[in-house]
């Protein structure tokens, strides 16, 4: 579930709660067995994007980019139509986990970090979701939860970036600098957790050594019911 568009997003999302809603709509939910939820944190140039959208179509997922995250977080409205997705109950754990959350990790969240908390705890309340970044990873912290890490040396990511993009290495390099800065102040601001610390994430997966196929059927097996 991903787009570039503001327009196309709003519709994506709308479609996306028609689903939950139509999922939920008299039924009792079921208590879910097994892994549910896949977050995904990545260092730019890793491939862990492609490795998300193949987890997702692989598992059945629907996958939740940070388009999607940025515009369910930012709309007050989007916001309030995803927690009517959730029942009494539902929301009734939803706010205590995130209360716990706050008070762990002796937060102070503005409106914007609320509102990506409610919606990553009501995605992973509906499961068969694959979300990357956003500190998803830092907001759910339970079994039915994967986190991984997806990394590669800077050299190697370099040199896919400036393939990907047709630039030089020069560039490429300041381009990944740059969104590693980005995501590092991202988690110091919103979670005071350093994203590169390895006890954050279930599994670390190096693409400097591990192909997309390796990693999608290494995790494939590992969330597999026994």
């Amino acid at each position: 579930m991903q787009a570039t568009k503001g327009r196309t997003i709003e519709k994506m999302v709308e479609e996306q709660i028609h689903q939950w809603q139509l999922s939920t709509k008299g039924k009792k939910r079921a208590e879910k067995q097994g892994v549910s939820v896949i977050t995904v944190s990545r260092q730019p140039g890793s491939q862990g994007d492609k490795i998300a959208a193949m987890l997702a179509e692989s598992l059945g997922f629907t996958l939740f980019g940070r388009d999607i995250m940025q515009k369910m977080a930012e709309s007050a409205h989007i916001n309030a139509r995803i927690l009517e997705t959730v029942d009494e109950k539902g929301l009734n754990l939803l706010e205590e986990s995130i209360a716990t959350l706050i008070e762990d990790r002796h937060l102070w969240p503005d409106q914007y970090l609320k509102h990506l908390m409610k919606v990553i705890s009501t995605i992973a309340r509906h499961g068969k979701a694959v979300i990357i970044g956003r500190g998803a990873h830092f907001i759910l912290r339970h079994e039915q939860t994967l986190c991984l890490r997806i990394i590669a040396p800077r050299k190697t990511r370099i040199k896919r970036l400036a393939g990907q993009q047709g630039v030089s290495e020069g560039e490429a390099r300041r381009m990944i600098l740059k969104s590693e800065s980005d995501r590092h102040a991202f988690s110091r601001k919103y979670f005071y957790a350093d994203i590169d610390d390895p006890e954050n994430y279930d599994l670390i997966l190096n693409t400097g050594k591990l192909t997309p196929m390796a990693i999608i059927s290494a995790v494939g097996k590992l969330i597999e019911p026994s």
